[in-house]
């Protein structure tokens, strides 16, 4: 840019730049819109985002652009340039290209009832000088769905029931070895016309401490807690689960009754980590190689291929006979998986269910690591894991991570709005 149009863009800083982002409030999973008006034409400006988790940590991402002919940016039609965190015509780029500030972490939402805010900047190129800003809260609840701590029995949990009479379809949604109570995924469901448990198992309150204190009748209670809830359609229950809660989820289908749909995201075939004692008998759990673990050059834990082959002879007992269960299933695996290779665990669990004629669709995302979440979580290639006590490597390629959790979310409520009878269209948005 020439010194003349360069001290015009300065001059615009009075007010003429305009950097819009709508709406300022909407849920998390909504699509960003964000548009910039008031530029010279060609004018070259990187936009800054940030946002703070509840830890207290800051994820932060840069796109570099330059201004249209009218001197307009809009993120939909405006590709990102070089030198940015994101390239090419991203309009959430702004969104899943953060990264954290610190190190490897994973963003924390613990506390569902409070917005993220996050934070937009226009900077003038080379120079740095602010254009604009703008704020956008992203909510993990819509109006009207409740909030409701579960402590009934041995249960813990957190009930989130969207608003109206009901009843709706129930879900059961279950995180891995991580432990605690975690609720985002579930709070966000509850806003698409589900009543979604968050549901503890271990690490929390006064559950056991170690995954070796698990027992099938735990989950079972659960699910009679789920469906005695006035608004929940009883015949119509599903559950979701990330990793260990994978393999919980599809343990809870083929053994304990009324489950109509599964989705295993990251999953096993085969019982993990623990024995888990069952109505009458123990479901043996699949070995571990420990001389297979390996360290990256930063230090961080790779157990990728420290897990057993579940097709193993030595480990067929471990594998659960889900060709016993009602339930359709829906599995999401990823290609660059550093925990464990789920997308073979997926295609093993594909074949054996299909050799007994039953429902389940699988799709394998190339470049997605472990840990898929609903849209637009940052990617979180590694992090601390309390099991392990160090920082576990979990894999993942930043946009195609991203685009594979956007595809995701839209297969599980599709999914579950299908086998469950769910009405979603009048609860998608804030």
């Amino acid at each position: 840019m020439s010194g003349s149009a360069l001290s015009q863009a300065r001059c615009s800083m009075s007010g003429s730049v305009k950097l819009r982002v709508s709406p300022e409030r909407c849920l998390f999973d909504d699509p960003l819109r964000l548009e910039v008006i008031g530029l010279i034409p060609g004018q070259e400006v990187s936009l800054r985002t940030e946002l703070t988790d509840d830890d207290g940590e800051s994820f932060t991402s840069l796109g570099r652009y330059r201004a249209g002919s009218g001197g307009e940016l809009k993120l939909s039609r405006s590709p990102a340039l070089e030198g940015g965190t994101f390239t090419g015509v991203e309009a959430e780029g702004p969104l899943w290209a953060l990264e954290p500030r610190n190190g490897v972490r994973r963003m924390a939402k613990k506390d569902v009832r409070r917005p993220l805010t996050v934070r937009f900047s226009l900077h003038q190129e080379p120079a740095g000088d602010v254009l604009s800003t703008a704020v956008q809260e992203r909510s993990f609840l819509r109006e009207g769905v409740s909030r409701i701590p579960v402590r009934e029995g041995r249960v813990r949990a957190t009930l989130f029931i969207p608003p109206g009479p009901g009843p709706f379809p129930g879900i059961i949604d279950l995180y891995g070895t991580g432990g605690g109570l975690m609720e985002h995924r579930a709070s966000l469901l509850a806003n698409h016309g589900f009543v979604t448990m968050a549901l503890a198992f271990y690490g929390y309150d006064d559950l056991p401490s170690h995954l070796g204190g698990l027992r099938l009748d735990y989950f079972g209670e659960a699910l009679e807690f789920l469906k005695q809830q006035p608004k929940v359609k009883k015949q119509e229950i599903g559950i979701i689960g990330l990793s260990k809660g994978a393999d919980l989820a599809i343990t809870m289908a083929t053994f304990l009754p009324g489950i109509k749909a599964v989705v295993s995201i990251c999953g096993c075939n085969a019982n993990t980590m623990a024995p888990l004692p069952c109505d009458g008998f123990v479901l043996p759990c699949l070995g571990f190689s420990p001389e297979k673990i390996k360290f990256t050059e930063a230090g961080i834990v790779d157990i990728s291929e420290s897990t057993c082959d579940p097709m193993d002879p030595a480990f067929q007992e471990c594998l659960i006979p889900a060709e016993r269960s009602s339930a359709a299933f829906l599995l999401l695996s990823g290609l660059d998986d550093k925990n464990w290779p789920s997308a073979l665990y997926s295609k093993q669990f594909v074949a054996r269910l299909k050799e007994h004629k039953k429902e389940v669709e699988s799709y394998c995302y190339p470049g997605a690591g472990h840990l898929l979440e609903p849209p637009y979580f940052p990617l979180c290639k590694a992090s601390y894991h309390k099991l392990l006590g160090m920082s576990m490597l979990w894999g993942g390629q930043l946009r195609a991570h991203a685009k594979a959790q956007e595809d995701a979310w839209k297969k599980i409520l599709r999914f579950f709005s299908k086998q469950l009878k769910a009405n979603t269209a009048a609860h998608s948005h804030l």
